[in-house]
Formats: structure tokens, C-alpha cells, sequence
């Protein structure tokens, strides 16, 4: 069986389905296919009926139907007649108008060996080839911590660029960061307290001669969230304290010489701290892009469109008047004739497309600041309709600890390190033979999972207890099941490494003579998991919902755990069943397992997670 003829299951049904209404009813329709929930239901299933008999009447060309059942059931008896699916074993009308669809035996025990040859490459389409597509994500400010929002929108956003991956789609990853604004301020008005700089010595010598140089980096960025932290709170309790930030602010877009050593200080210190972030997730961004290289861009472009009426000026302010438009207003140039966030959002889009003339661009940020992109891009649909039209705003939720959980706190905010490091600390205590690099990805898959596997737009809960366990829904229980599939397989030679094991591995389904028996439900089970892959990743591609595909995995995983506490996968046993001729069932077995866990390792790279041989 060809892996054209494999590949389009669900093509042929939807096809010999079409071609089947038209015959009976003479509409041209185009039906839909849903994977049931309940496995007795069918590996697919269509409301066609229902659906035609709601919204074209109750009338063929051969009679007038009573029910959606009726014509289901007329449905169904041309598909077992006239129009046979190849692939497909059994078809079946049931109320209120359903009509299911079994795969063949046949057809799943051959997938397996599809499986195993394409390797890292099953689930893989060319639905999206050649796009270009840009994704926008994390987005941290230096001077400022890496907070679990940014590790929420790196993990939505790498796992959404491999998800356009894997569908052929030319993929650029990209991070835009506030290097300049009122944080910075705050943050050097701060760091030039912290450090009781004499104001006589010059700023040059002054850094020279700081002890901090001499620090670690991760004593450094402890150092520059307390000075932050010190400048917050100056800004709002002391007035003198204000003005000095205000003036600094002021330095910082003049590029004043008297501010700007220590400003590229702590952006270095900044930068190079959010890249052991990017390792530590496995992100490597193609593009950096920072606000103080699109202001003055951005600026630009406001000041040319107030002439063309797109902006107008208020207060001494330029704005966008949003109400126009169902929105609300936003400035874009302040009284001070700085360009906001706003006209530095608009400067960005030109830029990145320069770099990168990208069909698609995905920009990823919490939902808070949903109200906040409504605006920018009605107003950049006013100057680059085009650019608007290929952008595409994606919000993610809020992550909630438990109140009795934030005691490693800089100031008030919670860091994505300090999440990773205790997810680590916890995995360790409960499993101590654990080794150090494999609770290192087990705690970065803990913590992914735990925010991939709800809708993106939703707040999350997020849970140690839960997120660490073995036997839940949980990163780690995926990880363990792919250890576990790797452990059966390691007995097939123990003597080799499992590197090799993996890359020599000779299991192939082969098929000889002899007698045919039944296949069990959890081996039948398994297979129909299997086949369903490839369209998962698509869906959650085209949706933009990685939990599809979580929710698929943890599926998946709970499966093979049945299989494997029923099954004796390494016993001889009798032969499987397949038309071509049998299969020895240790064989069989083994080329399951062997699927199983190439396709939750596949899975699990998409999520940006890791799969470790052995737990």
C-alpha cells in the first residue's frame, strides 16, 4: 500500500461521500469528518444527513425523507453499494442522523510500518509549504525580570512556530524588547542609588571602578531587579525622585553620553541573562528587534499620517481615534513628542517585513493586551493595509500560583526561572534517582505542558503537585510513557546503547503464511490512536491550539499504558491477523511500542519538549 493511498483516508471518504450525496440527492455538498469520542462510534463520523435535511429540505430525487435518519441510512446503503472506500471496513448510519466509519484492519496494521520508516517525520504535511512566516514571542524588556508571562508566551510561541513547521512552512522566530522608556529609567536611577556613585566622580569612572562588574551574571540581574525594584518605588513616593527618572528618561532618547555607559551596562547584563532563558527552553530567535530601533521609525510614520488625517492632535498629544471605529483612543505621540508604544509597534511591522517579507506574522503577548492590538492595527490597516491584513494577534491567559507558593519572589513578580528551578527542585525530592540533566527536561516539560494543554486564551492554574506527577495529565507522564516504550524496546539487544538502538533498530512488520487470529481492543485501539496524528498536528496548526495536540498525547500515552499493563509485548504468543498473511504477535508488539513512542517523541518536540530514553 502506497503512502499516497495511506495518506488519504480521510480524503477518500470525503470524496466517495460527495460523489454518493450527489447521486442521491443531486447537491454538491461539502462534508465534514470529526473523530468521535467514544471509539465504538467509529474512527470517523459526518452529520451530513443532518445537516442537509436542516437547510435543503426533505426531498431527493428519489423520495422525500421523514428524518435525517432516513437519509443517513439511504446515505449509508449507497456508500456499502455503489461507492465502496478503500481503507475503510464497516459504514454505518445511527440517530438522531450520524453516519460512522470504520479504517480497516488492514489499513492500521500498515501504518505502523509508515510509522517506523518516516520516523521524526510522520505527522509532517506539506499543507503550508513555502509559507513564510514570521512568529513573534516572548518579548522580555531589558532592565526588567524574565517573568512567567514571558516563559508562558516563549512556550506558546516555539510551540507555534513548530507547528507551521511541521507543515513545510518557512519559519522565522522573532523577539521584540523594550530597551528604552520609563522602566529603563527607573531601573538606572535605581542602579546609580544601589551603587552610592559620588555625582563629583565622572559616569565613566564611576562604572569602571563598580564592584558589580566583577559579579556574577546571575548576581548582576539580582542586582539590576533590586535597583528597578528601589527606582519603582522612588518614582511614586518621592517628587524630586520622579523628576531625576523623568530627566533620565530624557537622556536615555537623546543618547546622553552622561547616561549611556551605564545604559548599555545593564542592557548587556539584561541580554546575555535572557539568552541562558532561550537554551535552557530550546528557542533560538532568528530576528531581535528593540523599541529603540523602531521609534524614531514609528514616529515618522504617525507625523506623516497626521497630515493625512489618520491621526489628529489632542492635548498637545498625537492620538488615534479609535471610537471611529467601535475601539478606544490611544496615543501614539505624547506631549513630549516621544512616540508611545504604539507608533513603536507601528515602526516595527515595516521592519520586520524588510528583514523578512513574510506572509503571515504572528505576534504573541498576554490578553491584556488584546484591547491594546485591536487599535494598533486598525491604524495599521490605515497606513499598510497589507501589512495589517498578514498580521495576526495571538493572546494567551494569565498564569496563577497557589498564595503559598511565591516565596522565591523578586520584589512582587514571580520569574520564569524561579518556576523552572523549583519545578526542578520538587521533581528531584519526589524522584530521587533522578539524574540532574534528566530533571532538567522533565521540569522544563512539566512547566510547557502545564501551559500548553488548556486553550491558549485561558487563565492558568498552574499546580506543582499536578504538573510534576507521573501518573496524570502532565508533561512528565508523557515523558515517562516514551521512556517506558524505550525500555521494552532497549530488551530487544541490551547489550546495545540506546542510541544505537534507536538508529539501527531492524523491527518491520514482515508478513508470512500461516494461520489468522484476533487482534485485541487495546492493540486495534492503539493503531486507531496512531492513525489520527498526522491530522491532530494539522488541526492544531490551523487553530492555533497546541492543547490539541496535548490532549491527543495524553490520549495517546493512556492507551499504550493499558496495552502494556494487559499485553505481554515480549511473550511469543500466536500470530495477528492482516489480509496479506500474519504477523508473529512479539513482532507486532514490538513495532507498536516501537510506533507509539516515535510518534509521543514527534508530539513532544512540537510542543518544544523533550524526550528523555530513560526516567
Amino acid at each position: 500500500m502506497t503512502d499516497q493511498i495511506m495518506e488519504s483516508a480521510k480524503e477518500l471518504i470525503i470524496t466517495n461521500l460527495k460523489e454518493a450525496i450527489k447521486d442521491l440527492t443531486g447537491l454538491e455538498v461539502s462534508p465534514q469528518l470529526e473523530h468521535p469520542l467514544d471509539e465504538r462510534h467509529g474512527d470517523y463520523s459526518t452529520n451530513i444527513a443532518m445537516v442537509l435535511f436542516k437547510d435543503k429540505g426533505l426531498s431527493s430525487k428519489y423520495k422525500v425523507y421523514g428524518s435525517p435518519l432516513e437519509l443517513a441510512k439511504d446515505i449509508e446503503k449507497i456508500l456499502n453499494t455503489k461507492y465502496l472506500i478503500q481503507n475503510t471496513d464497516r459504514v454505518e448510519a445511527v440517530a438522531p442522523g450520524f453516519i460512522n466509519f470504520w479504517l480497516s484492519k488492514e489499513y492500521l496494521i500498515s501504518n505502523l510500518d509508515r510509522v517506523i520508516k518516516k520516523k521524526e517525520k510522520f505527522g509532517r504535511s506539506s499543507k503550508l509549504v513555502n509559507e513564510k512566516i514570521m512568529v513573534e514571542f516572548t518579548d522580555p524588556n531589558p532592565f526588567k525580570e524574565f517573568h512567567i508571562g514571558h516563559l508562558y508566551s516563549n512556550a506558546v510561541g516555539e510551540c507555534l512556530a513548530r507547528l507551521m513547521e511541521s507543515q513545510e512552512a518557512i519559519v522565522k522566530r522573532a523577539n521584540y524588547q523594550g530597551d528604552v522608556g520609563m522602566h529603563v529609567a527607573k531601573a538606572l536611577y535605581g542602579l546609580l542609588q544601589k551603587s552610592k556613585i559620588n555625582p563629583s566622580t565622572s559616569l565613566r569612572a564611576r562604572n569602571q571602578k563598580s564592584k558589580i562588574d566583577k559579579k556574577s551574571l546571575e548576581e548582576k540581574v539580582k542586582f539590576l531587579g533590586q535597583a528597578y525594584a528601589l527606582g519603582v518605588k522612588a518614582y511614586e513616593e518621592d517628587e524630586n525622585a520622579k523628576k531625576e527618572i523623568e530627566k533620565i528618561n530624557k537622556q536615555i532618547y537623546e543618547q546622553d553620553s552622561a547616561i549611556m555607559p551605564l545604559y548599555q551596562k545593564g542592557r548587556e547584563w539584561s541580554l546575555e541573562y535572557f539568552e541562558t532563558i532561550y537554551k535552557r527552553l530550546g528557542t533560538k530567535f532568528d530576528y531581535y528587534y528593540f523599541e529603540s530601533q523602531v521609534g524614531n521609525i514609528g514616529l515618522n510614520l504617525v507625523s506623516e499620517h497626521l497630515k493625512k488625517g489618520v491621526f489628529v492632535k489632542s492635548n498637545g498629544a498625537v492620538i488615534f481615534s479609535g471610537e471611529k471605529y467601535g475601539l478606544h483612543n490611544r496615543v501614539f505621540i505624547n506631549s513630549l513628542g516621544i512616540p508611545t508604544y504604539e507608533a513603536k509597534d507601528l515602526g516595527l511591522a515595516p521592519t520586520k517585513y524588510k528583514d523578512f517579507s513574510y506572509d503571515l506574522s504572528i505576534i504573541v503577548t498576554a490578553q491584556e493586551q488584546s484591547d491594546y492590538f485591536k487599535v494598533v492595527l486598525k491604524a495599521l490597516s490605515k497606513i499598510a493595509p497589507k501589512l495589517a491584513q498578514k498580521t495576526k494577534h495571538i493572546a494567551h491567559g494569565v498564569v496563577r500560583l497557589p498564595m503559598g507558593k511565591m516565596s522565591s519572589r523578586t520584589g512582587t513578580v514571580i520569574t520564569g526561572e524561579w518556576l523552572l528551578d523549583e519545578a526542578k527542585r520538587r521533581i528531584q525530592k519526589e524522584y530521587k534517582e533522578m539524574d540532574q540533566e534528566t530533571a532538567e527536561k522533565v521540569a522544563v516539560g512539566a512547566v510547557k505542558y502545564a501551559l500548553l494543554k488548556s486553550g491558549i486564551g485561558r487563565d492558568i492554574a498552574f499546580g506543582f503537585e499536578e504538573s510534576i506527577n507521573l501518573e496524570g495529565n502532565s508533561g512528565p507522564y508523557l515523558q515517562y510513557t516514551y521512556a517506558r516504550t524505550q525500555s521494552v524496546l532497549a530488551k530487544i539487544n541490551p547489550s546495545t546503547s540506546l542510541r544505537a538502538r534507536n538508529q539501527k533498530s531492524k523491527i518491520k512488520i514482515s508478513f508470512a503464511r500461516g494461520r489468522l487470529v484476533k487482534l485485541e481492543g487495546e492493540e486495534v485501539s492503539l493503531m486507531r490512536g496512531l492513525s489520527k496524528f498526522p491530522e491532530i498536528v494539522e488541526q492544531a496548526g490551523e487553530k492555533f491550539a497546541p492543547n490539541l495536540l496535548c490532549n491527543y498525547l495524553f490520549d495517546l500515552s493512556q492507551k499504550f499504558n493499558l496495552f502494556y499493563q494487559k499485553i505481554p509485548i515480549l511473550h511469543p504468543g500466536v500470530n495477528v491477523t492482516h489480509p496479506r498473511g500474519v504477523i508473529g504477535s512479539r513482532q507486532f508488539r514490538l513495532a507498536l511500542t516501537m510506533a507509539v513512542g516515535q510518534v509521543i517523541k514527534n508530539g513532544l518536540y512540537i510542543l518544544g519538549i523533550e524526550s528523555p530514553g530513560k526516567m
